[in-house]
């Protein structure tokens, strides 16, 4: 199998895309540590059942998880997070930073609370895993054990094109684009990689949290469902595998049967002003 004998960690897998990626990376072969928090889409509450769920359903077709309920905005919880796969399966391979809240709010209205709460689950969150993995890779490599390690950070349309209301969420997307970038150039010689992906899909954050987007995700019975979130979980499956070696610092945007490769701010103009000491008028002529 494309996973056998990997061992994942797989944030905010007890709804949604979270939810599919683990289910398809133990179908895969993959030993699964299910984290979540369990709360509203807010981040708000906590209950354990979701993640629990989900390990009852890969242990009935014969798979191998264990759940997880720690904070990922928590910097020693995510340690605890990675120790947990560890102590439970003797090693990790992969990484699939997922968990995430939303607390929209226009940025004339945003109160210093909801800015905080997002940019704490989201980029430190993805930080706090990512930085505990890649310091047991680290040691490992050293060690001699290549573990092959793998890094999928979830970003967003909201962090890759902007979106109204979200200056607090779109800001810590792309954040976490870039992050993967980052820790993939800093990573290569410890055999890891790290790229990140931009789903497409019904989920809590993109329908309960945000109800305008409901009509627009809703597909009629019988139509293929392009907004369906198992659409995602193949593409993470396979930047999970050893056949993703080459794939370096990447960002993939995916759903509904769809792969776009999306690439960063590049230079889509030049103009040339020797002169100092005055306003840059020139800079019009960019337009």
């Amino acid at each position: 199998m494309l996973l056998d004998g990997k061992v994942a960690i797989v944030t905010g897998a007890g709804r949604g895309i979270g939810r599919e990626e683990a289910l398809l990376l133990a179908k895969h072969g993959a030993k699964v540590v299910i984290n979540d928090l369990g709360g509203h889409f807010d981040g708000t509450g906590a209950d354990n059942r979701p993640a629990q769920q989900v390990v009852d359903e890969i242990k009935a077709t014969g798979g191998e998880a264990v759940a997880n309920y720690e904070n990922v905005a928590d910097f020693k919880g995510a340690k605890r997070i990675v120790q947990c796969a560890l102590d439970t399966f003797g090693k990790l391979n992969i990484l699939v930073n997922n968990a995430g809240i939303l607390r929209d709010r226009m940025i004339f209205n945003m109160a210093e609370e909801e800015w905080d709460a997002v940019i704490a689950v989201h980029m430190k969150g993805t930080f706090n895993c990512t930085r505990h993995a890649c310091e047991y890779w680290r040691e490992q490599h050293k060690l001699g054990n290549l573990l092959n390690g793998r890094v999928i950070n979830t970003s967003s349309d909201s962090g890759l094109l902007g979106n109204v209301g979200q200056p607090n969420y779109g800001p810590a997307k792309a954040a976490v684009a870039t992050l993967a970038i980052v820790v993939d150039a800093e990573m290569q010689k410890y055999g890891v990689t790290a790229n990140a992906i931009a789903p497409v899909a019904r989920t809590r954050l993109t329908v309960d949290a945000t109800p305008q987007t409901a009509a627009v995700m809703t597909v009629k019975e019988g139509e293929f469902d392009i907004f369906d979130p198992k659409h995602v979980a193949p593409l993470v499956a396979w930047l999970s595998s050893d056949d993703a070696a080459t794939v370096h610092g990447e960002v993939f945007r995916v759903g509904g049967g769809c792969v776009w490769l999306m690439q960063g701010w590049h230079t889509a103009a030049t103009v040339s002003k020797k002169a100092t000491g005055t306003p840059p008028i020139w800079a019009q002529k960019l337009k």
